[in-house]
Order: C-alpha cells, then sequence, then structure tokens
C-alpha cells in the first residue's frame, strides 16, 4: 500500500483499493468489515460464479477469504516494521452453503518476532460455523 499505511487501514479504504486493482478478493465480493490489530473481519453473498460443479461455495473462495483476512490481519498487527507474507494456509470445509451472505473473522493464535499464527471462521447467516483456517505468516524485517 502505497497512499496508505496498514497501521491506519480501515475497511473502505480497503475495499476502495481492491476494486480499483481489481483483486482476486474484489473479484469474488469479498467486503472488509473490520480491519484492526487483533481482529479483522468481512463478508460477502455467495453467487453462482463461485460454485464448484456440485453447485455449492468452491473450497478455494473459503481458502482465498482465510488466506486474505488473516494476511490484511497479521500486516496491521506488524506494521511498519516490515511486510509479512503467508507461509501456510490449512482451510477445513464443514457445511456446504449454496447461497446467503457469509462472514469470516480472523483472530491472533500467536504473534512472535519471526512468525504468526491467526485463525478464521467462518459463518453462515445462521452463525453456524461453515469453514475455518489458520495462516502461517512470516515476518519480514525492514532492511536498511
Amino acid at each position: 500500500m502505497t497512499e496508505q499505511s496498514f497501521t491506519t487501514l480501515t475497511p473502505e479504504a480497503l475495499n476502495k483499493v481492491d476494486a480499483e486493482l481489481g483483486t482476486f478478493t474484489d473479484l469474488i465480493g469479498l467486503r472488509y468489515t473490520e480491519v484492526g490489530p487483533d481482529r479483522v473481519a468481512g463478508e460477502w453473498t455467495v453467487k453462482s460464479h463461485l460454485y464448484q460443479p456440485a453447485g455449492i461455495v468452491n473450497g478455494g473462495v473459503y481458502c482465498t477469504v482465510v488466506e486474505s483476512l488473516a494476511s490484511v490481519a497479521g500486516s496491521v498487527w506488524y506494521g511498519e516494521r516490515g511486510t509479512v507474507v503467508g507461509v501456510n494456509n490449512n482451510t477445513d470445509f464443514l457445511r456446504s452453503v449454496r447461497e446467503g451472505v457469509l462472514r469470516g473473522e480472523a483472530t491472533p493464535l500467536h504473534r512472535g518476532r519471526t512468525q504468526q499464527l491467526w485463525q478464521v471462521v467462518i459463518t453462515d447467516e445462521q452463525e453456524r460455523v461453515v469453514a475455518r483456517g489458520q495462516v502461517r505468516l512470516a515476518n519480514l524485517p525492514k532492511r536498511d
């Protein structure tokens, strides 16, 4: 991000950047609803372009949301010290979904000097967990 640092990023600003750049998260319709160092949340509406052949949400959509929410959260927390990169994404698919609004929430499990581990829980409109994942991030300090 060139115009605004991750430490001061608002959900609105992040959604605007995604839309302007045409990012993958914008393509799937993910909209950030909360952005902070201890929690990042977002939601999206299930549409047919997100389906796999059986007519349910493709698991890759859940992986994308898990990766995106965790990476933004880790970046906000790490802030001006440098950047973070994902090194592992492990996502479980628990319930099939054909329609509705889904919500994801990233919270930290571990934040250390060289790595972070974030958990992301995705729920449906009835607040049932439909997927959960975790992302390990490597902290890359700024180079002088």
